[in-house]
């Protein structure tokens, strides 16, 4: 489903939703109390901010009494989306969080990445798929990266441990332009960008990636991915350990100033071996 009608679909939902609770004599708070979310949820549905997730809508038929309408228009309009499943309510997140803390054990995240690092990554996922495929996951990847572009965008922090610099991906020339991407945008202070060094040794994340967000009316989330999968928990024990470990992971990276540094002489390694090739 295209950009536009992804969001014609979630206008018509939220559209439906405020004529159905003012025709159930709710506000948006008494809707937002008897499904177990807040009324600026239930606002944010119905302005097609964010999309509800499945269960919500459940829940609003049953206080409702609309007899799974919500819940048929979510299977059948709302869950036609761009990303996989696992994925694609974290992408919705992104653009509402005031603060994205992100640590990366091998791959460039993806807010950082240039297209030719996101193709390459592509292209060794998908190596039979039509070009046609490749080039719509490497936009939908750099619209993505425009988050970072907008005036206002979250804080992001990001912690890259040092073999996400070494792995060359997409050959030296493209990585070498990818760190320089990185570079620019530590410079221009959209991002901080601290490196974990392969002299940090043992750490609290070994091998595992992690996305902690903050939103301004809704309790903070940390998302951990793995093949194929991925998990959203905003259990409030597990995101305060989540932030503990992420507190240790930037402890004991280096400096932003020492991090950009680093890059910027990987960057240059990179060219050299491109020139030479």
């Amino acid at each position: 489903m295209a950009n536009g009608s992804r969001q014609a679909a979630w206008e018509f939902f939220g559209t439906e939703l405020k004529r159905r609770r003012e025709e159930a004599g709710f506000t948006q708070s008494d809707l937002g109390s008897r499904v177990f979310v807040s009324g600026g949820y239930i606002g944010q549905f119905e302005q097609a901010i964010r999309k509800p997730q499945l269960d919500v809508a459940q829940r609003i038929d049953g206080v409702l009494q609309t007899e799974g309408f919500f819940e048929r228009l979510w299977r059948k309009l709302i869950k036609e989306q761009a990303y996989a499943d696992y994925f694609a309510h974290v992408a919705e997140l992104e653009r509402l969080a005031t603060e994205i803390c992100e640590y990366a054990p091998a791959v460039v995240p993806g807010l950082l990445q240039t297209a030719e690092y996101a193709r390459a990554i592509y292209l060794a996922s998908n190596p039979l798929a039509a070009d046609e495929y490749i080039e719509e996951m490497v936009r939908l990847r750099m619209d993505r990266t425009q988050l970072l572009k907008d005036a206002t965008r979250p804080v992001y922090w990001a912690v890259l441990h040092e073999a996400a610099l070494r792995i060359p991906v997409g050959g030296p020339a493209a990585m070498a332009r990818q760190l320089d991407h990185i570079a620019a945008i530590m410079r221009e202070r959209k991002a901080m960008v601290q490196v974990l060094p392969f002299s940090a040794g043992a750490h609290p994340a070994m091998g595992k990636m992690m996305t902690l967000m903050e939103f301004e009316d809704a309790p903070p989330t940390v998302y951990t991915e793995a093949v194929l999968s991925g998990n959203l928990l905003d259990d409030p024990a597990v995101v305060k350990r989540s932030q503990a470990h992420y507190d240790l992971l930037r402890a004991a990276a280096l400096s932003p100033e020492a991090s950009l540094a680093l890059i910027e002489s990987v960057a240059e390694d990179y060219r050299r071996c491109a020139s030479t090739t």
